[in-house]
């Protein structure tokens, strides 16, 4: 694809969560700190050639129409270690949201297939040497946040490696507040 643009699909963590695991992804000495804005994955980094772009969107419109927003609560950090060097903070409630949405969002014109079965989780250390990941893994062993989601984002990777936002795609059209 000599004219793809390489996006991702995520939910992106609100303030001011979103700063406390930025903050700790930067301290932790994460080179990616600064060009990946905290959130959970739907769709990984994906190539798709420019001229498919608006047909990605319309998949990407009927798939967040087709799913009601729902609350997410995040609650202490996990590992994927040895098999990768990643530490991640937890989702505790949304999973299953999370996995119906993650694989609407990866069909059609987004169909792929994953490295690893997809599992929801906020990175907040990855790639760096074992000492700063137990640093990452026990300093926020304790972050808890709950919030609701309602939408989710088209990324697409700058030439510098920071990841843009795009366009916001609300999901369906009830309130996530438990009301109703």
């Amino acid at each position: 694809m000599s004219d793809a643009l390489t996006v991702g699909v995520a939910i992106a963590i609100p303030q001011p969560h979103a700063s406390v695991l930025a903050k700790w992804r930067r301290e932790v000495g994460d080179p990616a700190a600064d060009l990946v804005f905290p959130h959970v994955t739907l769709l990984p980094p994906t190539p798709v050639p420019r001229e498919q772009l608006a047909d990605v969107e319309k998949h990407l419109a009927g798939a967040a129409a087709a799913h009601e927003p729902f609350v997410m609560h995040l609650a202490g950090t996990g590992t994927f270690r040895p098999m990768s060097q990643v530490v991640f903070i937890q989702v505790a409630t949304g999973v299953a949201a999370c996995e119906v949405l993650e694989r609407d969002v990866r069909s059609g014109p987004l169909a792929r297939n994953l490295e690893f079965p997809y599992h929801p989780h906020v990175t907040v250390a990855m790639d760096i040497d074992d000492t700063r990941l137990d640093d990452a893994y026990e300093g926020l062993s304790g972050f808890v946040a709950r919030f609701s989601v309602d939408n989710f984002v088209l990324f697409s990777r700058s030439a510098e490696g920071r990841w843009d936002w795009r366009r916001e795609f609300p999901l369906g059209s009830a309130p996530a507040d438990g009301s109703g």
